[in-house]
């Protein structure tokens, strides 16, 4: 560690007293920390994980696919490293996957880089349901141009399923073989696919190396090729004198008798309590980490846990019912070669068409399958378009047989199905479970919809067409695969009404005005893409005004 690093993770002083105070070093919370730092704020981050190391990530290993099941899984359930904390997901239909450590999920993402689109800021006006946020599209885009400059973005501009915008950072990855193929059916059937967007570059930027393509994004980049915020932003604010505090568990925000937010009270690694006062906090622990949080924060003021008036912190719980079909075909596809992002996606279904059935739509994204295991399991559950497979194909000869006519042969069609809010589906507080510094641990409480099993359901029977289309020899579907709840939002909402909503359109909280929420619990709805585009350019939209605002902040 260098001696920078030492000073980075020095905890605080007796009494010292931060501009602000940031909780969580993931995507939300590094775009806040760079950009604050750099117009002289001091900042402090606590950051229960650590710094991550890039020569300690599986990709470069034989055994990549094997401790990707175990000690680089998504779900911190399965993990259980000592840094996660436990969730009690026994009525959750969806398993939430994330990483604690700085760059939050990023570490284990698959970069696939997609912006909210116009219609997802606008869906209680297009389409009668859920909210409109309380900005649109158009007010967001020069914050995701920014973002999309730091983070490094490849892609090939002109999709049409946005409005026009820009050439990107870096040109489009290759879509290779398996977006040919991918490609193939949908041309065949006449429907939309563009060259995916993803947040690896093609060529050196900003810290990052090209993509090589070894196709292990999702265990971590050892290549330094995969954008994430330890690489493309941490670097940056702490240069601007901004300071890391990592292995800090947070136990509480507290609160002073004038209903201000006065810092937090943090345990460190060796079970000792700090206190890290601040003038202003912002909450970016993620949409089950942030509302546990504030429900934990309880005081006289805020017996229902902190900026809860609203009776909404932990209600709307929102995490992308997922579907995928993998087609396999004679043709050797390189289907082991990555990157693991999209090679091609699709929004030929992603508007509501009321005729279907549901609302709302989905994204699809056409993806490698990985090395063997991947080939028999990235999809779970092996569900034969002729029904469920048998035990003798998952053993002995006919393994092998699985794998030699799989492997390098399949494209994976990843389906992000738009979920819609539902106050039901919530975070609680678990009475008995703990993590390991014996903070209560997070409950979830939450059932697919009736929408989204049907919107699921059309959008895979159309994804069967297009991989036919494309000579499928053998398609195999998994139908809302547990596993999958890499996008936690909604938790906190925003909006306008105090009474129907916990923070404003800049994120900070209707009942404490120098605590903000800046991470994707605050999102109204979900979308049908993947959050993180959209995730950071708030954040950084958030922060500009927090920073060209601060002279009329409400202090401690």
């Amino acid at each position: 560690m260098s001696p920078s690093s030492k000073e980075a993770s020095r905890p605080a002083r007796r009494d010292e007293e931060v501009d602000v105070l940031i909780i969580g070093a993931g995507p939300s919370g590094s775009v806040a920390a760079k950009h604050l730092s750099a117009v002289g704020l001091s900042v402090v981050t606590l950051e229960q994980g650590h710094m991550p190391d890039r020569n300690a990530y599986a990709g470069r290993r034989p055994e990549w696919e094997l401790v990707s099941q175990k000690q680089w899984h998504p779900n911190p359930n399965v993990r259980d490293l000592p840094r996660d904390y436990p969730i009690n997901t026994h009525e959750s239909d969806i398993n939430p996957l994330m990483f604690a450590g700085v760059g939050g999920s990023t570490t284990l993402y698959a970069a696939h880089w997609m912006p909210f689109l116009p219609s997802d800021f606008r869906v209680r006006t297009l389409d009668g349901i859920a909210d409109d946020w309380p900005f649109t599209y158009e007010d967001l885009l020069p914050y995701l141009d920014e973002v999309e400059r730091e983070v490094g973005v490849s892609g090939l501009p002109g999709n049409p399923a946005y409005p026009p915008r820009g050439s990107y950072p870096t040109p489009p990855l290759p879509i290779g073989k398996v977006g040919q193929k991918a490609a193939q059916g949908l041309d065949r059937l006449g429907w939309h696919w563009w060259p995916g967007t993803n947040a690896i570059p093609s060529v050196p930027y900003n810290g990052l190396n090209a993509c090589v393509r070894r196709g292990t994004c999702m265990t971590g980049c050892p290549e330094g090729a995969k954008s994430t915020s330890d690489i493309t932003y941490w670097p940056h604010a702490l240069k601007n004198g901004a300071r890391l505090v990592t292995g800090a568990r947070v136990r509480e925000i507290e609160i002073n008798d004038q209903g201000r937010a006065t810092g937090a009270i943090y345990i460190d690694e060796n079970g000792r309590e700090h206190r890290q006062r601040a003038k202003t906090v912002i909450v970016c622990a993620n949409g089950i980490g942030t509302p546990r949080l504030l429900l934990l924060s309880k005081s006289k003021r805020f017996p229902n846990g902190l900026a809860n008036s609203s009776g909404l912190v932990g209600r709307r719980l929102m995490m992308h019912p997922f579907s995928a079909v993998l087609g396999v075909y004679d043709e050797d596809l390189e289907s082991w070669r990555g990157p693991f992002g999209q090679n091609i996606d699709s929004f030929q279904y992603y508007e509501t068409d009321e005729k279907r059935g549901f609302m709302r739509g989905a994204k699809w994204g056409a993806m490698p399958a990985g090395g063997p295991l991947g080939a028999m399991s990235f999809v779970g559950t092996k569900v034969f378009a002729g029904g469920e497979a048998g035990i003798e194909d998952s053993w002995g000869a006919n393994l092998h047989k699985v794998v030699e006519r799989r492997l390098g042969h399949s494209v994976v069609w990843g389906i992000i199905g738009e979920d819609l809010p539902e106050a039901s589906n919530r975070v609680e507080i678990d009475p008995d479970l703990t993590d390991s510094d014996g903070i209560p641990a997070p409950k979830l409480v939450y059932k697919v919809s009736e929408n989204s099993e049907r919107l699921l359901r059309f959008h895979v029977d159309r994804c069967v067409e297009a991989v036919k289309a494309a000579g499928a020899i053998e398609t195999v579907i998994v139908h809302q695969m547990p596993d999958t709840g890499w996008h936690l939002l909604g938790t906190c909402k925003m909006g306008d009404d105090p009474k129907t909503s916990v923070v404003n359109q800049w994120g900070r909280t209707h009942d404490v005005p120098n605590l903000y929420i800046f991470d994707a619990s605050a999102f109204p709805t979900s979308g049908g893409v993947n959050p993180t585009a959209t995730i950071m350019s708030v954040s950084l939209r958030q922060t500009r005004r927090l920073i060209a605002d601060r002279r009329n902040q409400e202090t401690p």
